[in-house]
């Protein structure tokens, strides 16, 4: 969690267009996308996956913004918010340790609440920001290394008393992508998916 602009009571309007799944187990799925045509071998677009956060598990530190709590995102607030993270941008900070929300590198165009984790998925603006992938490619050294953080506004604790801050209403306003250690949730993940390149077979003659 990074920029979380307005902790307070407020609370902000129905949730809109969700789509329910049913997974393994019986386990109940939230999926939302946003569909873009496809364009092979466009040069800007690199997809992306992560684990942005996780569900009704406290963070492993507390996020800035957070005035020194842990924070737990319900799965209630987490669905309904769903339909916020469409659209959104992620962002890098130079050294990987937090956010910069004017470091716009790319755009979330899917979410889901599976189980305990809030997954996303997008593209990254590869042309624009060509460091991104040989960076994040290579977990800056160390396999896995790379995490997410998420961004809230108009966030709604249950009890500001409380020293675990409960959300149950918020609204995404976009993603950091960070080191796992640097993340409130270091289980958190991400990595680019390359494109599958056809390959090419010799026939003998």
């Amino acid at each position: 969690m990074g920029h979380a602009d307005g902790l307070h009571r407020r609370s902000f309007g129905p949730a809109v267009g969700r789509e329910m799944l049913r997974g393994p187990a019986g386990l109940e799925m939230r999926a939302m996308a946003v569909e873009f045509p496809v364009v092979h071998g466009h040069p800007n677009r690199l997809p992306f996956e992560g684990v942005l956060t996780l569900i009704d598990v406290p963070s492993d530190k507390a996020p800035s913004g957070a005035r020194g709590h842990r924070v737990v995102l319900t799965r209630e607030a987490a669905e309904a918010a769903l339909p916020s993270l469409l659209g959104m941008a992620v962002d890098y900070k130079a050294g990987w340790d937090g956010h910069d929300a004017r470091q716009k590198c790319g755009i979330i165009t899917t979410a889901e609440v599976d189980g305990q984790k809030l997954t996303v998925g997008g593209y990254l603006f590869a042309r624009d920001f060509p460091e991104m992938e040989a960076k994040i490619g290579s977990g800056m050294g160390v396999r896995g290394a790379m995490g997410m953080s998420y961004e809230l506004a108009d966030a709604h604790v249950a009890d500001m008393r409380a020293q675990i801050w409960t959300l149950t209403r918020a609204t995404f306003t976009g993603a950091a992508i960070l080191l796992r250690e640097k993340a409130a949730y270091r289980s958190t993940s991400f990595r680019v998916k390359r494109p599958a390149v056809a390959s090419r077979v010799a026939v003998a003659r």
